[in-house]
Order: C-alpha cells, then structure tokens, then sequence
C-alpha cells in the first residue's frame, strides 16, 4: 500500500534532509518512488551524555519495559515549557514524563490503560510525606509481628499445597475471594518471607475499585514493593529472577527443576524501609501532579476534567510520550508476579491493552490517539513522540517496522492535522536495554528510537524549531527544581 507523501517537511529552518536511510518503499530495483526522508530537528540526544539514574529519585521505584531515560524528558521539558505549564504523557508506563516534570515545577499528567503503571504513575505524582509513609510502614510491621503465627501458618500451608485446587490465601487489598497461591509463586519466595508478604499484600489499599478506595500511602508503598519483588542482590525479596521483568512462568518451574533452587530469606519490612531510604533522598516533588488510568485514545476529556477540578488550566503545553512498540511487549505477561501482588490477572490486561497490532491497525490506533488530543492541546503545544523501529518480533523479521516514525508521520499525525517540526535519532546500544539478558536476540527488537517532533499548529510547529538549538542546564539536582524533606 503506497504511503501519503509528507507535506510540512520545513525547509526554511535550514535543516538538511536526511539522505542516507533507505525510503519506505524503495526496492532494490529502484521501481517504487521513494518517500521523501523527515527532516532532522537540530536537537541531540543529550540524555545519552547524563549518568543512567540522572533525574529524580523517585523514578527507579520500580523497572518497566520499553521506558526512555528522565533525560529524555528533561531535554523537551526544559526547551518547551515554563514553571507552572501542564505536560502530559498519555502512555505514561512508570511515570517518568509527568514525574520529572512535577520535579521541575511543571504540572505532570500521566493517563495510562495498565492498572500497574496507572499505579505507578500515581504514586510517584502524588506521594506522600516521607514520614506519613514510614509511620505507615511501621505500623503495619508491628500488627504483623502480632499476627505473625497466622501469617506464617498460611504461607506454608500455601506452599505445601498451591495451585488450581490448592489452599487459598487472602485476597490483595482485602477485596474479592482468597485465592491459591500460583505454583511459580511459591517457588520464588522464602517461607517466612512470603508470610510478610502476604500481609502487605492483603493490607495495603493501593487500589481503586468499586469496594476499596486506594491510600496514598500503601500506593507507595506498594509500588516500592513491586521494586522489591524479584531481583539478583539481597535488596530484593526473591532471588529467582532479574528486576527488569517476570520470567516466563514455564521457564521459571523449569529453571527451579534443574538447578535446585532455594530461595533466599529475606525481611520484606527492611528491605522495604531501605527502598524507602533510597527513593526519598531528594524529598517529594515540588508540584503535585495527576495521574489516572484511562485508554490514550479518549483521554482528553477525562485531563481536561481533572485539571479543572483542581482550579488548574485545563490545557497542556507539552506532551512527551513513548506510544506501545509495535509487536515488541506483552506487559502482561511480562509483570505477572508483580501483576499477582497487585490482585490484577495479567491475562486481562494484555488483552486490554492489545500489543499485537500489525501495522495498519497500529498506525489507525495512533491517529485516534493524535486526534483526541488535539481537544487538550494549547495553541502552541508541541507533541514529542518517541517511536521505536522494530526490526525483530519474537526472534523473526519484521516487515514494516523500521523507519516507523515517518510511517506514523505519514499515515497518522498527518491526517490528524498536525505539522511537522522535525525527528530526533536516538540509537540505542543494546546493552543498556532491559532486554539485555534475552542471550542472542538480546536488544534486537528496537535498535533505534526516533522522536517525531510535531503540533496542532504552524505556531506550536516554529516554537519547536526555534526551541530545538536552546542550551539546556543538565544540574541535577537543583534547589529551584526540588523540595527537600
């Protein structure tokens, strides 16, 4: 299917065309006319100059899939918006957009459809006080100590007996039916530790629903659990697996099997009360921001909504967003021991959250997403998308996943009515990506990022050109940035 030609491609600005990669389209006779190549936004990735945990201290709360750097943020930030602009990331994942954004004075939004970056989000935007949540904690621990035979008693009764049919445990938050521990569960937690793990998942409220209204406090405490969960160093609560994602569950019954594995004790409590520690060493952010789950392609009205009933301007001047790699992540499937202590089936929200579009209905999925939120958009808001080339899904090939960033141009800003500013190139070196430890497909998926600069407008358009050569301070942290406490 022949692809739309660009038309706002801006020549004015002095910015070369790129001639060096391969137009979608072209074949090795040279029989399809080539698409003209984007023009390139004289604005370098500087994020790849910052250390790896540049930003604020909440944003390693817990690993995600397919996340970009703070830095990232922080380069659109500082070049498009003022202290008080809202910013808005409508697939907010772990909140990295709307975080960093409350940290430098702006008003964060996130909306994002998986119940746990929804979480995430939300607990990092608006946190409570350092010492609500310790004091929180501790009285937590101390009912457990109370109630530790009990607690102890039904771990290994869990244990001895999980699985479909096995002896149930008492459900996350307190709401719905108890439930038997999953088998792969209980192959990744110590016996005691599980016990401490089962109280705070059944005790804290961290979320929304129709019988239970979520705690500020046990949010964050559950989103530094989820941290915690599963990791390689004795700062986790199991040793099983990586941080960065759930393996398989076959693979983890099978790696149990031919290796022996036990897993290692460990003091959820303490272990919980040093995340805390490491996450509140530069205090809350300065500016509460919001935060609510919600599908990308409606999410307007819901923002605009919000930001009025905060007595707040309801329109944003910035949005800074990775839309879902085309065919790369089931955030299912890849979270479900986390998904399991959030009392969320994983299953359900793959299938929410439909990660295997093919491309045109990929590319229609982002015009309805680009559409909407021209309704929240300010006159010269600029739109900052950071798509990922695929060149491999699930070990294979993949047709018509590089230069996806033009194809998204072409076939979905476009007909949305937007005008293009420009693309930022980000290569991605495979051994910094979560995806690492895949052995030999490791980083393959998505080798390079390409960030599609675009607005609603010929003025938001020029504001983007004209702001793309801005220096950018990269002090972090920064007094006028943060509020210690």
């Amino acid at each position: 299917m022949p692809l739309p030609r660009a038309t706002h491609a801006d020549t004015s600005a002095g910015m070369p065309a790129d001639t060096t990669r391969p137009r979608l389209g072209q074949t090795s006779l040279g029989l399809v006319p080539e698409a003209p190549a984007l023009p390139a936004l004289p604005l370098g990735p500087e994020w790849k100059l910052q250390q790896r945990l540049w930003g604020h201290a909440f944003h390693p709360m817990c690993s995600y899939l397919a996340m970009f750097p703070a830095g990232l943020a922080h380069a659109f930030i500082a070049r498009y918006t003022r202290p008080g602009d809202a910013v808005l990331d409508p697939f907010s994942g772990r909140g990295t957009t709307p975080l960093q954004a409350c940290a430098e004075g702006r008003l964060g939004v996130g909306v994002d459809l998986n119940p746990m970056a929804a979480l995430l989000t939300t607990a990092k935007v608006d946190a409570p006080t350092r010492a609500d949540v310790s004091a929180r904690l501790g009285r937590l621990h101390l009912r457990f100590l109370d109630e530790r035979t009990a607690w102890q008693e039904a771990a290994e009764a869990a244990l001895a007996a999980p699985g479909r049919g096995g002896t149930p445990v008492p459900a996350a938050g307190g709401v719905g039916a108890p439930a038997p521990l999953p088998p792969e569960v209980a192959l990744a937690f110590h016996p005691r530790t599980l016990a401490e793990l089962l109280f705070l998942r059944h005790e804290l409220r961290a979320m929304d629903g129709p019988a239970a209204l979520a705690d500020r406090r046990d949010r964050f405490l559950a989103g530094a659990a989820l941290g915690i969960l599963h990791g390689r160093s004795a700062t986790y609560l199991s040793d099983l697996m990586p941080n960065s994602f759930s393996m398989a569950p076959r693979y983890v019954r099978e790696f149990v099997a031919r290796t022996g594995f036990r897993p290692a004790e460990r003091d959820a409590f303490a272990c919980l009360e040093a995340k805390l520690r490491r996450l509140y060493r530069q205090g809350v952010p300065p500016v509460r921001g919001v935060a609510m789950r919600g599908d990308a392609r409606v999410a307007a009205a819901a923002v605009r909504a919000a930001l009025r009933a905060r007595a707040l301007p309801d329109r944003v001047r910035l949005v800074v967003t990775s839309p879902p790699y085309l065919r790369v992540v089931k955030y299912g499937y890849y979270n479900w021991l986390r998904l399991w202590f959030l009392g969320v089936d994983p299953a359900a929200v793959d299938a929410a959250l439909d990660d295997a579009h093919r491309l045109p209905a990929y590319v229609d999925f982002l015009r309805q997403v680009l559409t909407d939120l021209t309704g929240v958009l300010t006159d010269d808001a600029v739109v900052a998308l950071v798509i990922g080339d695929v060149a491999m899904d699930r070990g294979r090939a993949f047709s018509g996943g590089v230069g996806l960033a033009q194809t998204v141009w072409e076939q979905a800003a476009e007909p949305a009515g937007y005008r293009l500013a420009g693309l930022v190139v980000d290569d991605i070196a495979a051994h910094r990506k979560l995806t690492r430890i895949w052995g030999a497909e490791a980083g393959r998926a998505t080798t390079t990022d390409r960030v599609l600069v675009v607005s609603p407008t010929e003025l938001g358009r020029r504001r983007a050109v004209a702001g793309a050569t801005l220096p950018v301070d990269w002090t972090w942290p920064s007094p006028s940035w943060t509020r210690l406490g």
